[in-house]
C-alpha cells in the first residue's frame, strides 16, 4: 500500500520526469504514468524498500515508448523489445547483450508479461562471465506503450500475452527457460542469446558489424 511519504517522493519524482518531457507531456501524465508504474511494480514486489526508486527508473522510460508511438518523440536508431514471462533472465540477458553490441545503434528495451520480484542470480553470475554487469537491472511488467514504440518485439515463450499490432515485426525465439537451471544451463542458455543477438543485429543495423 502506497504511504504518504512514497507519495511524497513519487510526486517530486514526476516533477523531475515531467522537466525532461516539457513540451511534450503535462506534469500530470506524466505523474500518472510514475504512480501506475509504482503501482505495477508493487504488484509482484516482495520488498518494498526501493519500490518508489525503481518506479522512477520504470517511469522514465514509458514516456519515451509513448511519445515514439503517438510520434510526439523521434526515434533515430531501431527499437526492439524482447519480453519474456518473468523479464528475470531471457529478455533481460538479450536486452543486455544487444545494448552492448550495439553501442548505441539500437535501441533496447525489455519486459515480462509476469515479472518476477528479482532476478535470476545464476542469470547475473553468467552475464558477469563476460563482463555485464545486471545487478541495477530488475523486471518490469509488459506496457502497452512498450510494444507500441518497438519495431521489432522478441517474445520467448509469452506470445499470446504481447498485445499485435500492425507495422511491427513480430519474432519468438523458443528458448530454454533458465529459472531453477544450475549455472552450466544459464550458460548454455546466454551462448544461444548471443548468437541470435549478433544474427539480429545485422538485420537491423548492419553497419555496426565490423567488415
Amino acid at each position: 500500500m502506497m504511504t504518504l511519504a512514497d507519495r511524497k517522493e513519487l510526486e517530486g519524482a514526476a516533477r523531475r520526469l515531467s522537466r525532461q518531457f516539457a513540451g511534450v507531456f503535462s506534469l500530470e501524465t506524466v505523474e500518472e504514468c510514475v504512480m501506475d508504474s509504482y503501482e505495477r511494480l508493487a504488484a509482484t514486489a516482495t520488498v518494498t524498500g526501493f519500490l518508489t526508486i525503481l518506479a522512477e527508473r520504470f517511469a522514465l522510460e514509458r514516456p519515451q515508448a509513448l511519445g515514439q508511438a503517438g510520434h510526439k518523440l523521434e526515434s533515430t536508431v531501431p527499437e526492439v523489445l524482447f519480453v519474456c514471462v518473468h523479464n528475470a533472465g531471457r529478455s533481460q540477458m538479450a536486452a543486455v547483450l544487444l545494448d552492448q553490441l550495439a553501442h548505441g545503434a539500437v535501441h533496447v528495451r525489455s519486459a515480462g508479461s509476469d515479472p518476477a520480484d528479482q532476478l535470476n542470480p545464476a542469470v547475473i553470475e553468467a552475464m558477469s562471465e563476460l563482463g555485464l554487469d545486471l545487478g541495477k537491472e530488475f523486471p518490469k511488467p509488459l506496457t502497452d506503450e512498450v510494444v507500441q514504440a518497438a519495431d521489432v518485439v522478441i517474445t520467448m515463450g509469452c506470445g499470446d500475452a504481447c498485445p499485435l499490432y500492425p507495422g511491427k515485426r513480430y519474432l519468438d525465439w523458443e528458448l530454454e527457460d533458465p529459472a531453477g537451471q544450475p549455472l552450466a544451463t544459464v550458460r548454455q542458455i546466454r551462448d544461444d542469446i548471443q548468437e541470435r543477438v549478433k544474427a539480429l543485429l545485422a538485420e537491423v543495423a548492419p553497419a555496426t558489424i565490423p567488415s
